[in-house]
C-alpha cells in the first residue's frame, strides 16, 4: 500500500530530509510502492526497529531497487505529522496524474473498463474504489480536478497499493468528460438509486464501459445524470435507500466482472 502525505518542514536542520517531497508511509506503504517500482527517493526506518523481520524484507527490497536506506532515530520520526508511521516512511516525487487522452490511447485486449467519480469528496471512499478497481481489472480512474480527493496521504492508505497500479486521470469537467467518452465509443452507465435507473443484473456491462460514481450523499450531478447513456441501480432489499459510494461501485464493479465472465449471448 502506498501512502503519501505532502510535507513541509521548518526550523530543521535536515530539510532534505522532508522538504517539498511527499511522504510515503508505514511498513505495508511503503513495501507496496517499493514492489510497484515507484521513483522513490529515500527509505527512512527507525534505528531501534532495523532488526525486525519485516524491515529487514523491507530494507532488503529497498536495496534491490537501488532506493537508499537511512536510519534515523525517534526524534526524526516524532517530528513527521503522522503517526501511524510504524517507524518507516519513504520519500518521494508527487503522485503523477494521467490525462485522458493517455487512458483513451491506452491498449488492451479487452473491453475498456473506466470509472468516473462525480466530485467524490471522501479520501476513504476515493482510495477504497481504488483497491476495488485494481482487483476488479478497470483500466483507469477519472475524477475531477475541483471539489474531488485527490491522490493524498488517505487515498494512498486506503487504495492499498493500487494507487501504483491503475492510472488515475484528472479533468477539468465530469460532462464534457462523458461526451469525450463516448466520442470513443466508450458506453457510460451512471449509478443510480432512483427506480427510473434500470437494475444493474438488466444492463448490458460488457461492451467498452465507464461506471459513473456520484457525490457521497447528493450522488450525480444533474447535468453529469443527463449526460450519461444509461443509469444502472442496485436491487435493495432492506430499508435502506442507497450504499456507500465505494460498496456502490464494488457491487457494480462485479457485476460488470460477473456479466463479461458469463456465456450468455
Amino acid at each position: 500500500m502506498a501512502t503519501r502525505h505532502n510535507v513541509r518542514r521548518h526550523h530543521d536542520r535536515r530539510r532534505d530530509a522532508l522538504d517539498f517531497d511527499e511522504v510515503v508511509y508505514g511498513v505495508h506503504s511503503v513495501r507496496e510502492a517499493l514492489a510497484a517500482g515507484e521513483a522513490l527517493r529515500r527509505v527512512h526506518v527507525a534505528r531501534d526497529r532495523k532488526r525486525d523481520a519485516a524491515l529487514r524484507a523491507l530494507i532488503a527490497l529497498a536495496e534491490e531497487r537501488g532506493v537508499p536506506v537511512r536510519f534515523d532515530d525517534r526524534g526524526f520520526f516524532g517530528r513527521l505529522p503522522f503517526k501511524a508511521h510504524q517507524g518507516v516512511v519513504a520519500m518521494a516525487p508527487p503522485f503523477e496524474y494521467a490525462s485522458l487522452d493517455d487512458v483513451l490511447r491506452a491498449k488492451r485486449t479487452q473491453p475498456a473498463l473506466f470509472v468516473v467519480l462525480d466530485h467524490l469528496t471522501d479520501p476513504h471512499n476515493v482510495g477504497a474504489i481504488l483497491r476495488t478497481a485494481e482487483a476488479a481489472g478497470v483500466d483507469a480512474i477519472i475524477l475531477p480536478e475541483r471539489r474531488s480527493a485527490g491522490v493524498n496521504a488517505t487515498v494512498r492508505k486506503a487504495a492499498a497499493g493500487a494507487a501504483a497500479r491503475v492510472p488515475v486521470a484528472r479533468v477539468t469537467n465530469v460532462a464534457q468528460t462523458i461526451r469525450a467518452l463516448r466520442r470513443n465509443g466508450v458506453w457510460t452507465a451512471g449509478a443510480d438509486a432512483s427506480q427510473a435507473a434500470k437494475p444493474m443484473a438488466e444492463a448490458d456491462l460488457r461492451g467498452d464501459l465507464a461506471l459513473v460514481i456520484g457525490a457521497e450523499g447528493s450522488g450525480l450531478a444533474p447535468l453529469v445524470k443527463r449526460e450519461c447513456d444509461g443509469l444502472v441501480r442496485i436491487p435493495m432489499r432492506g430499508q435502506l435507500a442507497s450504499l456507500n459510494a465505494s460498496v456502490a461501485t464494488a457491487v457494480l464493479l462485479y457485476e460488470v466482472v460477473r456479466q463479461r465472465n458469463s456465456t450468455r449471448p
